[in-house]
């Protein structure tokens, strides 16, 4: 897992790369449990527990959520990306192509 390898030695890295690390890594795994609590609701055939599994889901998109902001304010690399894409119309990859001509 991802959480458990630098592929530097900690002691060379500066303290915002590992608060960036622990970021990343947080929200891969804020997204994989979105994607299994999707997958087991898909699968549950009890209206009741299919109700939670559906809201743990969504606690944990907002967790996901959470921490893309954190990594938006914390990378101006980040933020200069997430304002170019995010909550754009149109066609997304139609928009790359827009932006090179800048």
């Amino acid at each position: 897992m991802a959480s458990d390898h630098l592929h530097a030695p900690r002691e060379r890295l500066r303290k915002e790369t590992i608060h960036m690390h622990q970021a990343i890594t947080s929200l891969m795994e804020e997204l994989e449990a979105v994607d299994w609590y999707q997958q087991r609701a898909d699968d549950c055939d009890d209206p009741t527990l299919k109700a939670i599994l559906l809201h743990n889901m969504r606690e944990e998109i907002e967790h996901a959520a959470m921490t893309l902001e954190w990594i938006r304010r914390a990378s101006p690399d980040f933020n200069k990306e997430l304002k170019e894409y995010l909550f754009q119309d149109g066609d997304i990859v139609g928009r790359e192509h827009e932006t090179e001509g800048k």
